[in-house]
């Protein structure tokens, strides 16, 4: 096989990862893990078999003795079937593979670096060839590095010790396996793409970076293993240094020979992205409270610096050196070369225009459309790859490619440089515009979650009072749920100008009898609200929903006011002018049509594996909640209630909530024990948190949003059950799970009613979030068989007693234990109820002796009529 031939079939690997990559952020909504796969996918896959080839491509020329092509081969055969095994291990919960890919990909790592150590005895003399040294040395700290990860996706270790494993592994696969291989690299590839010349400088500074980044990410991982956070931040300041000794050699050899190709500002762009993501990585853990709560913020922290930093540095210099081992002569190297660095500028600033976008904490639109924006660069990339393959493949002659040895930059023609500056920056120009109309347009289609402030509108003159001329200003703080002040006293005929200020940490607006509003203003943003000329009382509030109900309220107060002048108008504000109320649609006879799907009752399976990655997206959707009834839900998971989830005691959960939400939202899990302090904060839209617990304790726990109002946040559908099995529970014929809960219904599509909600008047209750769903779609058993019902009282108000009409229970499990199993003491008892408060929850197991229908209910009879009833229908 020729040597060209050979890096074809070597790189269409590393391509076709990179593909796999592509596929799987397009789709990753409906991926399972998704976070997880793509970061792995990319740098375990595309990443480190670009590394296994370029760094012996790399040895090879520098030690100037090759090194066998089968052993190469050898290698990447075995990388992949490690890689595979990993993912599929992961993702079908089987951690014996887990750990036998992890086993090859870590061997294949410790087999270059030995190979590598092998072929440097045998080496001539030369210039560079203690560059080798750096693959040797991350190829022994990716052993480690894999190691981590196997522990942490297979022993299941609890959350503290799960994130110490998380850090040692960020640390030395990332920083250290790819950052050591990039410092080794670039000492020779940075002037070559440059045309630049390699000084003595440069040398020094590259073994003395490579030796503080080995050393700082040697300590880094120790900082973990040690329990100390001091440690880690310390060594991570090390690789810092390290990162700035290269910067130092990289600007300066930039400003000799300006970086104007693809690869050059590819390359140069991952190198800002690298230094910025270590610091991030020491500021994350040296300002956490705990090792577990360092693991969100840098779960949200690792995918941007796989792309900014793994991918484009592997993108970058594939640019350039593709051109160079596929031969075909200088002709056809030139053309090939041409064609990977089409647009350039474009492509560069819109591939790192996409992923600020999408690091910086902008609104979800924003960070969608900046994360597309990314993916298409990069798939341009690829389609440019193959029609450079297909260039070159038009002369398929068999030449040795030449060695990468930087050469003197030629003297410029001045004239032909100034027009290709022109026509760059003419190119930059454009492809910024295109990334401020990308974040104007996600702005436009998602301004609540942006905290954009509306024009400010001038409310009309009040009451019959003569315009003083004057002007009354005030300045009104929203902080803590309250306007400060809350009470604002005018005099009559005077303007009321408001400057309005949110000092809080969630969004808020100011609403004001006849219209003036501040509109949404983010944190830290500021308004003015021109009133006009007052001459009554007005009534102001927060019109965010929920937040009038936590007492974010306002009266300005006119002085000097004549009798009878008007008073604070009551606005109510759960249904919008024009639109029918809810409830005087309701029919609750009324049967669904034929197209109607139940809510699955059915409890899932628990599935394989001690460990449960779930993601659970916040959406607000229009649900019908009744035949021709609907309500906006905000929901986990897009469904109301969540998905249930199921598990065993001792599995662990790893949950990543995704505010896809116009506000603000949180979760709080009752089945696992930790402080809520960070895990429970809420999250603005946009915003990504990750939730890690381990259900010691058995039962039906709920969960739920913990963003006050809770009760509205739960009213409107932020709820769900996790099952957590009692040891030895023995198998039953149907497992259902039935979560109740009420609706406080306002207007047709609305949100919840708050006065209603305050007043605990429901409009419906229901069985997992739709009246009366299971009478027209019953559950279904035969006789003699054995049914076990979970039953969670979700709240957030009324208390459930499920029942079984016809049906006797001879087993009740209620909060954590049996409180009946085979008769009780008596050996003959049965029990009729399960009695549940909001948040309890229990199971009840019953057979069913004859066939026919057997209703099922919530007793607390008022409620079972609004909504909370059911069917089982029993054959022979």
């Amino acid at each position: 096989m020729s040597r060209a031939a050979h890096h074809l079939r070597a790189n269409g690997l590393v391509l076709g990862w990179l593909v796999v990559a592509a596929v799987v952020a397009v789709v990753h909504r409906w991926l399972p893990e998704a976070g997880w796969l793509l970061v792995h996918v990319a740098l375990l896959g595309a990443v480190t078999t670009a590394i296994l080839v370029w760094s012996q491509h790399f040895a090879d020329t520098l030690l100037r003795h090759p090194a066998p092509r089968r052993a190469l081969a050898v290698r990447l055969a075995l990388h992949t079937l490690g890689t595979l095994g990993v993912l599929a291990g992961r993702l079908g919960g089987w951690p014996v593979v887990v750990v036998a890919g992890g086993a090859l990909v870590a061997g294949v790592g410790l087999a270059q670096a030995v190979g590598i150590v092998r072929q440097r005895r045998g080496a001539l003399p030369s210039r560079f060839g203690h560059l080798v040294r750096a693959y040797v040395a991350a190829g022994l700290l990716l052993a480690p590095g894999v190691a981590c990860g196997v522990v942490m996706a297979t022993a299941s270790p609890d959350p503290e010790p799960y994130a110490q494993w998380y850090v040692a592994h960020v640390a030395l696969t990332l920083v250290g396996w790819v950052g050591v291989t990039v410092v080794g690299t670039l000492v020779v590839l940075w002037p070559t793409i440059l045309h630049a010349r390699i000084d003595e400088v440069a040398e020094r500074s590259a073994g003395r970076s490579l030796v503080l980044l080995v050393v700082g990410t040697l300590v880094a991982a120790v900082g973990p293993a040690t329990g100390r956070r001091a440690v880690t931040v310390a060594g991570l300041l090390v690789v810092l240094a390290g990162i700035g000794l290269v910067a130092r050699v990289v600007v300066r050899q930039g400003r000799t020979a300006p970086p104007v190709t693809f690869a050059a500002l590819a390359v140069g762009a991952a190198l800002v992205w690298w230094g910025v993501s270590v610091v991030g990585f020491a500021v994350v853990v040296a300002t956490a409270g705990s090792w577990s709560q360092a693991v969100p913020r840098l779960s949200g922290l690792v995918p941007a610096t796989v792309a900014g930093f793994a991918a484009q540095v592997l993108v970058g210099a594939l640019s350039y050196l593709l051109p160079v081992v596929l031969g075909g002569g200088p002709a056809v190297s030139r053309t090939v070369a041409a064609e990977l660095d089409r647009c350039a500028v474009v492509r560069a600033v819109l591939l790192n225009g996409g992923l600020v976008l999408f690091v910086l904490p902008t609104p979800s639109l924003v960070r969608v459309l900046g994360s597309m924006l990314a993916l298409g660069v990069a798939g341009w990339f690829l389609v440019l790859v193959v029609r450079a393959v297909r260039v070159a493949g038009r002369d398929p002659g068999d030449r040795a490619p030449a060695p990468v040895v930087p050469a003197r930059a030629a003297a410029p023609d001045p004239v032909a440089s100034a027009l290709v500056r022109a026509r760059r920056r003419g190119a930059g120009s454009l492809a910024a515009g295109v990334l401020l109309v990308v974040t104007a347009v996600a702005l436009a289609g998602d301004p609540t979650a942006a905290g954009l402030t509306q024009v400010t509108a001038a409310g009309a003159d009040t009451g019959a009072a003569a315009a003083t001329g004057r002007t009354t200003t005030v300045i009104v703080e929203a902080h803590d749920m309250r306007f400060v002040p809350d009470r604002i006293e005018v005099p009559a005929g005077d303007r009321l100008v408001l400057e309005v200020v949110n000092v809080d940490d969630t969004v808020h607006d100011l609403v004001l009898d006849g219209g003036a509003t501040s509109g949404r203003l983010a944190p830290g943003a500021r308004a003015t609200v021109d009133v006009g000329v007052v001459g009554g009382a007005l009534a102001g509030w927060c019109s965010v929903a929920g937040h009038r109900l936590m007492g974010m309220t306002l009266d300005v107060v006119v002085t000097g006011a004549a009798p009878g002048a008007a008073a604070p108008e009551d606005h109510a504000h759960h249904a919008a002018a024009g639109s029918p109320a809810a409830a005087d649609l309701l029919e609750l006879m009324a049967a669904p049509d034929d197209a109607f799907v139940a809510h699955d009752p059915s409890l899932p399976s628990v599935g394989a594996g001690t460990t449960h990655h779930v993601r659970l997206e916040v959406t607000e959707l229009v649900q019908e909640v009744a035949p021709g009834v609907t309500r906006t839900a905000w929901t986990f998971g897009g469904t109301a209630p969540g998905p249930v989830l199921h598990g065993r005691v001792g599995d662990t959960f790893v949950v990543t909530l995704v505010n896809d939400g116009t506000l603000g939202h949180s979760i709080d899990f009752h089945a696992g024990a930790l402080a809520p302090d960070d895990v429970m904060r809420t999250i603005e839209p946009g915003e990504t948190l990750t939730y890690t617990f381990t259900a010691t304790r058995s039962g039906i726990w709920m969960y739920h949003c913990s963003t006050m109002p809770m009760s509205l946040h739960i009213a409107n559908g932020m709820f769900g059950a996790v099952v957590i099995d009692p040891p030895g529970l023995p198998p039953v014929d149907h497992e259902y799970v039935l979560v109740q809960s009420e609706l406080y219904l306002g207007a047709q599509g609305g949100l919840a009613d708050e006065d209603a909600l305050m007043a605990q008047t429901p409009t419906l209750v229901t069985f997992n979030g739709y009246a009366h769903q299971y009478r027209d779609r019953p559950l279904q058993a035969r006789t003699g068989e054995r049914v076990r019902v979970w039953v969670l009282d979700a709240g957030p108000n009324q208390p459930s007693s499920f029942h079984v009409v016809g049906g006797q229970f001879d087993t009740v499990y209620r909060e954590g234990d049996w409180t009946l199993r085979d008769g009780g003491s008596t050996g003959t008892g049965g029990a009729q109820v399960l009695a549940l408060q909001p948040a309890e929850g229990g199971f009840v197991e019953l057979t069913f002796p004859e066939a026919g229908t057997y209703p099922f209910v919530t007793h607390v009879m008022g409620d079972a009529e609004r909504g909370a009833s059911g069917r089982f229908v029993v054959g022979d």
